[in-house]
């Protein structure tokens, strides 16, 4: 049992180290909006990964920050639950915005297991002390640059590469790093970039031996992915257009993907991307952790989450120091070897760098009854 007594909303921005560049457009910075929830002398921390815009699906931080004040909040502060499950039922009447949700269930469980004094993984039913990871390369000047920074991440140990390509920037870039490395473990993400038409431009990457080609049609779509699916030989792999635990059952069900990134965020929270680790795993589809530019705090919830055993494949949880000169967390989240280690201790491990965020934060409101 834990009480959430009280709740603070913050949201931070941080510089990229780097220009990322995907089918989307071009990152700079990343906005964080952080929830802090308090309760039994602890307090848990989540990281939402909507964006100003409606851009990767059709939350956005304006919107989130409204809901959280005006609708979700009230719903629990003052309240005490047996679980993270339990206040997420509490919030189980309104529709959709599962990224607003998932900051409030996963603060809770951060909390809840802070509480406890138990590793958040080890309360979601993971065993591993570390995990593999991969990492995402954003659309390069050109193909010579796309080399280079793939080797560069090679040279660092990480077990898959990941290229973000679009209409016009596909089969030249991944040609030239697969000749360049011919036994990496190389997939790509088109982000919802194409459609049923490109059939034959998306059916030239079978010849390079791709782990799989991620999202590259429409962000709620299924049906064209099952359709694509049976024209390709390599394997899609369905990111935007799982939302649910539902929606993986009827992708795999219908042949769209045979991977599945899970966004813990995108799915509403802990346990129901728990429930889609379960679908997939009774499919024998492996799954992934992705990753949204998230700040050490988020990190860390996708690398408790990847702990569980059908994350077969490496995650997007690299090193934080790729991305930041200083983090919103007090402990290194680094990778060694291309294994990102656990972080110890109860709830996620880590610890929000309170003055750092101080200074940064362009919002921070207390909520209490």
């Amino acid at each position: 049992m834990f009480k959430v007594e009280a709740a603070e909303l913050i949201v931070a921005r941080l510089p990229l180290k780097f220009r990322f560049e995907t089918s989307f457009g071009v990152q700079t910075e990343k906005v964080i909006p952080l929830l802090i929830l308090h309760g039994d002398g602890v307090q848990g921390v989540a990281e939402g990964t909507m964006e100003r815009a409606p851009m990767y699906r059709e939350e956005t931080i304006t919107g989130a920050l409204g809901l959280l004040r005006e609708v979700f909040l009230p719903r629990i502060l003052g309240r005490s639950f047996p679980n993270p499950e339990a206040l997420n039922d509490a919030l189980g009447s309104f529709r959709g915005n599962r990224m607003a949700r998932a900051m409030v269930e996963m603060a809770a469980w951060d909390l809840w297991a802070r509480t406890l004094g138990v590793p958040l993984g080890t309360l979601l039913g993971g065993r591993k002390e570390a995990v593999e990871v991969g990492v995402s390369l954003g659309i390069q000047p050109d193909e010579a640059a796309t080399v280079e920074i793939v080797r560069r991440h090679v040279e660092e140990g990480y077990r898959r590469i990941k290229l973000k390509i679009k209409p016009g920037w596909d089969v030249q870039p991944v040609r030239a790093v697969r000749e360049a490395f011919p036994d990496i473990r190389l997939t790509v993400d088109a982000n919802s970039a194409y459609t049923l038409a490109d059939a034959g431009r998306l059916r030239a990457l079978d010849d390079f031996d791709l782990t799989y080609i991620e999202q590259p049609l429409a962000w709620d779509d299924l049906l064209d992915h099952a359709e694509l699916a049976r024209r390709l030989r390599t394997p899609l792999c369905l990111d935007e257009s799982v939302a649910s635990a539902r929606d993986a059952r009827q992708g795999l069900a219908l042949g769209a993907g045979g991977v599945i990134n899970i966004k813990v965020a995108r799915v509403g929270g802990h346990a129901e991307a728990r429930r889609v680790h379960d679908i997939a795993e009774a499919f024998g589809a492996p799954v992934w952790c992705g990753g949204m530019l998230e700040s050490g705090v988020g990190r860390a919830h996708n690398i408790h989450l990847s702990t569980l055993p059908n994350f077969r494949l490496p995650g997007d949880t690299s090193s934080a120091s790729r991305y930041w000169e200083r983090d919103l967390i007090e402990e290194p989240l680094e990778a060694e070897s291309g294994l990102m280690p656990v972080p110890p201790g109860p709830g996620t491990g880590v610890t929000l760098d309170r003055a750092f965020v101080g200074e940064i934060a362009e919002l921070q409101e207390e909520h209490r009854v």
